[in-house]
């Protein structure tokens, strides 16, 4: 670990507790390219009513937007909480190529925040989640994913 990793997650916890102050929840997350910082951001599901404004979120929100790009490879995410299931699937679709975490999912867990819940549901077929999962209309729905594979103008992600 450099200089620059302790600094870089430091500004990530402390955005976690800006957020703890602030009524939203204990969460920051900060990305970087090239040892300087693209864009930073808490949680603010809370202050916005949404349940995806986890940090880490919407602060590849704002990287993607800076960059004019979806492709965040050569960046590296600071958060100050191991990554949920939503944001890791986020990180991974975003290509950023490196993650670090400060607190543990355990740690969360402790504190109420039951990604172990999510993480159980996903291994579990979709009948057997406690929610319901219907599919339906499966052949008209593959008409747009055939459309999209024939395309020639498809950028893939």
């Amino acid at each position: 670990m450099s200089d620059n990793d302790f600094l870089f997650m430091r500004r990530a916890i402390g955005l976690s507790l800006e957020s703890v102050k602030k009524g939203g929840g204990p969460f920051g997350a900060v990305i970087v390219r090239n040892g300087e910082i693209l864009a930073e951001s808490s949680n603010l599901v809370i202050a916005l009513n949404d349940p995806t404004a986890h940090a880490e979120i919407n602060a590849i929100r704002e990287a993607a937007r800076k960059l004019d790009t979806f492709d965040l490879s050569g960046c590296v995410i600071y958060a100050s909480c191991e990554p949920c299931p939503m944001c890791l699937g986020a990180i991974y679709w975003a290509r950023i190529d490196k993650v670090v975490f400060a607190n543990t999912t355990s740690d969360a867990q402790n504190i109420g925040f039951a990604d172990s819940r999510i993480y159980k549901e996903i291994s579990r077929p979709p009948q057997e989640r406690d929610i319901e999962f219907r599919q339906l209309l499966r052949e008209e729905a593959l008409k747009a994913f055939k459309a999209w594979d024939e395309s020639e103008n498809k950028i893939e992600y």
